[in-house]
Protein backbone atom coordinates (compact mmCIF):
# COMPACT_ATOMS: atom_id res chain seq x y z
CA UNK A 1 0.00 0.00 0.00
CA UNK A 2 2.83 2.38 0.91
CA UNK A 3 4.60 1.62 -2.38
CA UNK A 4 1.40 2.35 -4.31
CA UNK A 5 1.00 5.69 -2.57
CA UNK A 6 4.61 6.62 -3.32
CA UNK A 7 4.25 5.56 -6.94
CA UNK A 8 1.10 7.64 -7.28
CA UNK A 9 2.84 10.66 -5.73
CA UNK A 10 5.82 10.31 -8.08
CA UNK A 11 3.55 9.95 -11.09
CA UNK A 12 1.66 13.07 -10.02
CA UNK A 13 4.83 15.13 -9.65
CA UNK A 14 6.14 13.97 -13.03
CA UNK A 15 3.03 14.03 -15.17
CA UNK A 16 0.21 16.16 -13.74
CA UNK A 17 -0.54 18.98 -16.21
CA UNK A 18 0.23 22.53 -15.09
CA UNK A 19 -0.39 25.83 -16.92
CA UNK A 20 3.27 26.82 -17.19
CA UNK A 21 5.97 25.82 -19.68
CA UNK A 22 9.11 27.10 -17.92
CA UNK A 23 11.94 28.65 -19.95
CA UNK A 24 15.57 28.32 -18.83
CA UNK A 25 17.42 31.54 -18.01
CA UNK A 26 20.35 32.75 -15.91
CA UNK A 27 19.30 34.64 -12.79
CA UNK A 28 21.72 37.46 -11.92
CA UNK A 29 23.66 37.26 -8.63
CA UNK A 30 21.65 38.25 -5.58
CA UNK A 31 23.44 41.13 -3.79
CA UNK A 32 21.39 40.54 -0.65
CA UNK A 33 20.96 43.27 1.92
CA UNK A 34 24.46 44.70 1.93
CA UNK A 35 26.32 47.66 0.47
CA UNK A 36 23.90 50.12 -1.12
CA UNK A 37 21.07 47.75 -0.10
CA UNK A 38 22.19 47.41 3.53
CA UNK A 39 19.38 46.49 5.90
CA UNK A 40 17.84 49.23 8.06
CA UNK A 41 14.56 50.04 9.78
CA UNK A 42 13.69 53.39 8.17
CA UNK A 43 10.24 52.10 7.17
CA UNK A 44 9.38 50.73 10.60
CA UNK A 45 6.57 52.45 12.50
CA UNK A 46 4.95 54.11 9.49
CA UNK A 47 1.96 56.34 10.01
CA UNK A 48 -1.08 54.39 8.80
CA UNK A 49 -4.03 56.03 7.06
CA UNK A 50 -7.49 54.48 7.01
CA UNK A 51 -8.97 53.50 3.63
CA UNK A 52 -12.31 52.52 5.10
CA UNK A 53 -13.62 49.02 4.44
CA UNK A 54 -11.00 48.29 1.79
CA UNK A 55 -7.60 46.64 1.53
CA UNK A 56 -4.73 46.22 -0.90
CA UNK A 57 -4.11 49.87 -1.92
CA UNK A 58 -1.81 48.86 -4.80
CA UNK A 59 -1.58 52.22 -6.59
CA UNK A 60 -1.56 55.79 -5.29
CA UNK A 61 -2.10 59.20 -6.92
CA UNK A 62 -2.55 62.77 -5.71
CA UNK A 63 -4.73 65.35 -7.46
CA UNK A 64 -4.10 69.08 -7.93
CA UNK A 65 -5.72 69.78 -4.55
CA UNK A 66 -3.44 67.34 -2.75
CA UNK A 67 -6.18 64.77 -2.16
CA UNK A 68 -4.96 61.16 -2.00
CA UNK A 69 -6.37 58.34 -4.14
CA UNK A 70 -5.76 54.61 -3.72
CA UNK A 71 -6.70 51.66 -5.94
CA UNK A 72 -8.00 48.80 -3.80
CA UNK A 73 -8.59 45.06 -4.09
CA UNK A 74 -12.34 45.62 -3.79
CA UNK A 75 -12.27 47.40 -7.16
CA UNK A 76 -12.82 50.77 -5.56
CA UNK A 77 -10.84 53.97 -5.80
CA UNK A 78 -10.69 55.43 -2.31
CA UNK A 79 -10.19 59.18 -1.89
CA UNK A 80 -8.76 60.81 1.24
CA UNK A 81 -8.56 64.47 2.15
CA UNK A 82 -5.19 66.16 1.67
CA UNK A 83 -4.42 65.66 5.37
CA UNK A 84 -5.03 61.91 5.08
CA UNK A 85 -8.42 61.89 6.78
CA UNK A 86 -12.01 61.27 5.63
CA UNK A 87 -11.64 58.20 3.39
CA UNK A 88 -14.51 57.75 0.95
CA UNK A 89 -15.28 55.24 -1.77
CA UNK A 90 -15.00 57.68 -4.67
CA UNK A 91 -15.39 55.34 -7.66
CA UNK A 92 -15.73 51.65 -8.52
CA UNK A 93 -14.10 50.14 -11.61
CA UNK A 94 -15.82 46.77 -11.33
CA UNK A 95 -12.44 45.10 -11.68
CA UNK A 96 -9.04 45.20 -9.96
CA UNK A 97 -7.47 48.65 -10.35
CA UNK A 98 -3.69 48.73 -9.92
CA UNK A 99 -1.69 51.69 -11.26
CA UNK A 100 -3.38 55.10 -11.24
CA UNK A 101 -2.29 58.57 -12.37
CA UNK A 102 -3.98 61.85 -13.31
CA UNK A 103 -3.88 63.16 -16.86
CA UNK A 104 -3.48 66.88 -17.73
CA UNK A 105 -7.28 67.30 -17.82
CA UNK A 106 -7.78 66.06 -14.26
CA UNK A 107 -9.11 62.62 -15.20
CA UNK A 108 -7.82 59.64 -13.24
CA UNK A 109 -6.31 57.06 -15.60
CA UNK A 110 -6.45 53.50 -14.29
CA UNK A 111 -4.62 50.32 -15.28
CA UNK A 112 -7.19 47.73 -14.28
CA UNK A 113 -5.87 44.16 -14.24
CA UNK A 114 -9.31 42.76 -15.13
CA UNK A 115 -10.76 45.43 -17.44
CA UNK A 116 -7.87 47.11 -19.25
CA UNK A 117 -7.11 50.83 -19.47
CA UNK A 118 -9.79 53.04 -17.90
CA UNK A 119 -10.52 56.72 -17.39
CA UNK A 120 -12.46 58.11 -14.42
CA UNK A 121 -13.83 61.62 -14.81
CA UNK A 122 -13.77 64.16 -11.95
CA UNK A 123 -17.40 63.25 -11.22
CA UNK A 124 -16.50 59.54 -10.80
CA UNK A 125 -17.76 58.27 -14.16
CA UNK A 126 -15.79 55.24 -15.37
CA UNK A 127 -14.99 54.92 -19.09
CA UNK A 128 -13.09 52.19 -20.92
CA UNK A 129 -10.19 53.44 -23.06
CA UNK A 130 -8.64 50.18 -24.30
CA UNK A 131 -9.17 46.44 -23.93
CA UNK A 132 -6.80 45.28 -26.70
CA UNK A 133 -3.69 46.32 -28.56
CA UNK A 134 -2.69 45.08 -32.02
CA UNK A 135 -5.39 42.45 -31.92
CA UNK A 136 -4.25 40.98 -28.60
CA UNK A 137 -6.50 41.38 -25.54
CA UNK A 138 -5.08 43.33 -22.61
CA UNK A 139 -5.12 40.61 -19.98
CA UNK A 140 -3.13 42.23 -17.18
CA UNK A 141 -2.98 46.03 -17.25
CA UNK A 142 -0.71 46.85 -14.35
CA UNK A 143 0.98 50.27 -14.11
CA UNK A 144 1.04 53.46 -16.15
CA UNK A 145 2.56 56.85 -16.76
CA UNK A 146 0.86 59.78 -18.48
CA UNK A 147 3.10 61.83 -20.78
CA UNK A 148 2.87 65.61 -21.07
CA UNK A 149 1.31 65.22 -24.53
CA UNK A 150 -1.47 63.04 -23.11
CA UNK A 151 -0.20 59.71 -24.35
CA UNK A 152 -0.42 56.92 -21.79
CA UNK A 153 2.29 54.29 -21.44
CA UNK A 154 1.18 51.23 -19.51
CA UNK A 155 2.28 47.68 -18.80
CA UNK A 156 0.35 44.59 -19.82
CA UNK A 157 2.26 42.25 -17.54
CA UNK A 158 1.31 38.95 -19.13
CA UNK A 159 -0.52 38.17 -22.35
CA UNK A 160 -0.64 34.49 -21.31
CA UNK A 161 -1.58 34.56 -17.64
CA UNK A 162 -4.47 36.99 -17.40
CA UNK A 163 -5.22 38.39 -13.96
CA UNK A 164 -8.94 37.56 -14.07
CA UNK A 165 -8.56 34.10 -15.62
CA UNK A 166 -5.75 33.12 -13.25
CA UNK A 167 -7.79 33.93 -10.16
CA UNK A 168 -6.29 37.33 -9.35
CA UNK A 169 -3.39 39.67 -10.03
CA UNK A 170 -1.10 38.02 -7.47
CA UNK A 171 -1.87 34.50 -8.68
CA UNK A 172 -1.19 35.46 -12.30
CA UNK A 173 2.11 37.10 -11.36
CA UNK A 174 3.35 33.89 -9.70
CA UNK A 175 2.57 31.88 -12.83
CA UNK A 176 4.22 34.33 -15.23
CA UNK A 177 7.36 34.71 -13.12
CA UNK A 178 7.64 30.94 -12.64
CA UNK A 179 7.41 30.39 -16.41
CA UNK A 180 9.67 33.31 -17.41
CA UNK A 181 8.38 33.14 -20.97
CA UNK A 182 8.61 36.80 -21.98
CA UNK A 183 4.84 37.30 -22.25
CA UNK A 184 4.83 40.90 -21.03
CA UNK A 185 4.61 44.10 -23.03
CA UNK A 186 4.39 47.85 -22.63
CA UNK A 187 1.63 49.59 -24.57
CA UNK A 188 0.98 53.19 -25.48
CA UNK A 189 -2.49 54.69 -25.76
CA UNK A 190 -2.84 57.73 -28.02
CA UNK A 191 -5.91 59.85 -27.16
CA UNK A 192 -5.78 61.34 -30.67
CA UNK A 193 -6.55 57.97 -32.24
CA UNK A 194 -8.26 56.36 -29.20
CA UNK A 195 -6.11 53.29 -29.79
CA UNK A 196 -3.48 51.34 -27.88
CA UNK A 197 -0.46 49.89 -29.69
CA UNK A 198 2.54 47.83 -28.64
CA UNK A 199 5.58 49.87 -27.62
CA UNK A 200 7.79 47.07 -26.18
CA UNK A 201 7.28 43.31 -26.09
CA UNK A 202 9.05 40.18 -24.89
CA UNK A 203 9.46 41.32 -21.27
CA UNK A 204 9.22 39.16 -18.16
CA UNK A 205 6.40 40.64 -16.14
CA UNK A 206 6.85 44.37 -16.84
CA UNK A 207 5.36 46.30 -13.98
CA UNK A 208 6.11 49.87 -12.92
CA UNK A 209 6.31 52.62 -15.55
CA UNK A 210 7.62 56.18 -15.16
CA UNK A 211 8.48 59.04 -17.52
CA UNK A 212 11.40 61.39 -16.98
CA UNK A 213 10.47 65.00 -16.15
CA UNK A 214 11.95 66.16 -19.48
CA UNK A 215 9.90 63.49 -21.32
CA UNK A 216 13.05 62.08 -22.96
CA UNK A 217 12.84 58.52 -21.64
CA UNK A 218 10.60 55.89 -20.12
CA UNK A 219 11.54 53.62 -17.22
CA UNK A 220 10.06 50.13 -16.95
CA UNK A 221 10.43 47.78 -13.98
CA UNK A 222 10.87 44.21 -15.25
CA UNK A 223 9.82 42.29 -12.16
CA UNK A 224 10.77 38.83 -13.47
CA UNK A 225 14.36 39.90 -14.21
CA UNK A 226 15.06 41.99 -11.06
CA UNK A 227 15.82 45.14 -13.02
CA UNK A 228 14.64 48.48 -14.41
CA UNK A 229 15.07 49.31 -18.10
CA UNK A 230 15.30 52.71 -19.80
CA UNK A 231 13.77 53.37 -23.23
CA UNK A 232 14.66 56.62 -24.96
CA UNK A 233 11.66 58.50 -26.34
CA UNK A 234 13.52 61.55 -27.73
CA UNK A 235 17.00 62.91 -28.41
CA UNK A 236 19.99 61.30 -30.14
CA UNK A 237 19.33 57.91 -28.52
CA UNK A 238 15.63 57.78 -29.45
CA UNK A 239 14.51 54.20 -30.00
CA UNK A 240 17.39 52.73 -28.00
CA UNK A 241 17.17 50.97 -24.65
CA UNK A 242 19.52 50.12 -21.81
CA UNK A 243 19.59 48.76 -18.28
CA UNK A 244 18.89 51.52 -15.75
CA UNK A 245 19.54 49.41 -12.64
CA UNK A 246 19.77 45.64 -12.32
CA UNK A 247 20.78 42.87 -9.92
CA UNK A 248 18.24 44.04 -7.39
CA UNK A 249 17.75 42.11 -4.13
CA UNK A 250 13.98 41.95 -4.58
CA UNK A 251 11.14 42.00 -7.07
CA UNK A 252 10.65 45.54 -8.42
CA UNK A 253 7.03 46.67 -8.54
CA UNK A 254 5.68 50.17 -9.13
CA UNK A 255 7.77 53.14 -10.22
CA UNK A 256 6.96 56.81 -9.79
CA UNK A 257 8.60 60.08 -10.78
CA UNK A 258 9.44 62.12 -7.69
CA UNK A 259 10.99 65.53 -7.19
CA UNK A 260 14.50 66.85 -7.85
CA UNK A 261 15.20 64.16 -10.43
CA UNK A 262 14.27 61.25 -8.16
CA UNK A 263 12.44 58.06 -9.06
CA UNK A 264 10.80 55.90 -6.41
CA UNK A 265 10.92 52.12 -6.78
CA UNK A 266 9.07 49.70 -4.53
CA UNK A 267 10.49 46.19 -4.09
CA UNK A 268 7.44 44.15 -3.19
CA UNK A 269 9.33 41.13 -1.80
CA UNK A 270 12.85 39.70 -1.49
CA UNK A 271 14.15 37.34 -4.13
CA UNK A 272 13.43 33.66 -3.52
CA UNK A 273 16.62 31.51 -3.33
CA UNK A 274 14.85 28.41 -4.66
CA UNK A 275 13.42 30.29 -7.64
CA UNK A 276 16.88 31.66 -8.51
CA UNK A 277 18.51 28.25 -8.08
CA UNK A 278 16.03 26.67 -10.47
CA UNK A 279 16.21 29.47 -13.07
CA UNK A 280 18.14 27.28 -15.54
CA UNK A 281 16.18 24.13 -14.65
CA UNK A 282 12.76 24.43 -16.29
CA UNK A 283 11.84 20.81 -15.58
CA UNK A 284 12.31 21.31 -11.85
CA UNK A 285 10.25 24.50 -11.94
CA UNK A 286 7.43 22.57 -13.55
CA UNK A 287 7.69 19.98 -10.79
CA UNK A 288 7.57 22.70 -8.13
CA UNK A 289 4.38 24.03 -9.73
CA UNK A 290 2.78 20.62 -9.13
CA UNK A 291 3.37 20.86 -5.39
CA UNK A 292 0.56 21.96 -3.10
CA UNK A 293 0.21 25.75 -3.12
CA UNK A 294 1.48 25.95 0.46
CA UNK A 295 4.86 24.53 -0.63
CA UNK A 296 5.42 26.73 -3.70
CA UNK A 297 7.52 29.94 -3.65
CA UNK A 298 5.53 32.98 -2.60
CA UNK A 299 6.09 36.61 -1.69
CA UNK A 300 7.66 37.24 1.72
CA UNK A 301 6.79 40.36 3.71
CA UNK A 302 9.83 42.66 3.76
CA UNK A 303 9.49 46.43 3.39
CA UNK A 304 11.84 47.96 0.83
CA UNK A 305 11.73 51.20 -1.16
CA UNK A 306 14.52 52.84 -3.16
CA UNK A 307 15.01 56.36 -4.44
CA UNK A 308 17.07 56.43 -7.64
CA UNK A 309 18.66 59.35 -9.45
CA UNK A 310 18.71 59.89 -13.21
CA UNK A 311 21.78 57.68 -13.55
CA UNK A 312 20.09 54.72 -11.87
CA UNK A 313 22.09 55.13 -8.67
CA UNK A 314 20.55 54.47 -5.27
CA UNK A 315 20.25 57.74 -3.34
CA UNK A 316 17.96 56.45 -0.62
CA UNK A 317 17.46 52.92 0.73
CA UNK A 318 14.46 52.49 3.03
CA UNK A 319 13.67 49.14 4.63
CA UNK A 320 11.71 47.28 7.26
CA UNK A 321 12.95 43.69 7.52
CA UNK A 322 10.03 42.84 9.80
CA UNK A 323 7.56 43.71 7.02
CA UNK A 324 5.27 45.55 9.40
CA UNK A 325 3.62 47.23 6.42
CA UNK A 326 3.48 44.16 4.15
CA UNK A 327 4.25 43.74 0.46
CA UNK A 328 4.88 47.37 -0.49
CA UNK A 329 3.87 47.93 -4.11
CA UNK A 330 4.18 51.69 -4.55
CA UNK A 331 5.94 54.77 -3.23
CA UNK A 332 4.61 58.16 -4.31
CA UNK A 333 6.06 61.51 -3.27
CA UNK A 334 3.56 64.25 -2.52
CA UNK A 335 3.92 67.44 -0.50
CA UNK A 336 5.61 66.75 2.82
CA UNK A 337 5.12 62.98 2.67
CA UNK A 338 6.06 59.76 0.95
CA UNK A 339 2.96 57.59 0.53
CA UNK A 340 3.23 53.80 0.39
CA UNK A 341 0.84 51.27 -1.12
CA UNK A 342 0.52 47.55 -0.43
CA UNK A 343 -0.74 44.38 -2.04
CA UNK A 344 -2.57 43.28 1.10
CA UNK A 345 -2.60 45.95 3.85
CA UNK A 346 -5.91 47.45 5.06
CA UNK A 347 -4.32 50.91 5.24
CA UNK A 348 -2.07 53.35 3.38
CA UNK A 349 1.41 53.98 4.71
CA UNK A 350 2.84 57.47 5.11
CA UNK A 351 6.30 58.72 6.02
CA UNK A 352 7.23 62.35 6.62
CA UNK A 353 9.92 63.47 4.18
CA UNK A 354 11.49 65.49 6.98
CA UNK A 355 12.73 62.16 8.36
CA UNK A 356 14.57 61.35 5.13
CA UNK A 357 18.07 62.42 4.14
CA UNK A 358 18.46 62.84 0.40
Amino acid sequence: MTALVLLTAVAFLLAWPVPIEPVAWQAPPNPGYSGKFAANEHLANLELLSIGDNHGPEGIALDAQGRIYAATAEGRIVRLAADGSQPENWADTGGRPLGIEFDPQGNLIVADAFRGLLLITPDSQVKVLATEADGIPIRYANELAVAADGRIYFSDSSTKFGARKSGGAYEASLLDIMEHGGHGRVLVYDPATARATTFIKGLNFPNGVAISPDQRYLLVAETGAYRVLRYWLAGPRQGQSEVFIDTLPGFPDNLSTGRDGRYWLALVAPRNPLLDKLADKPGWRKLVQRLPELLRPKAKAYGHVLALNGDGQVVLNLQDPAGGYPLITAAVEGGAFLYLGSLTAPTLGRLAKSKLRF
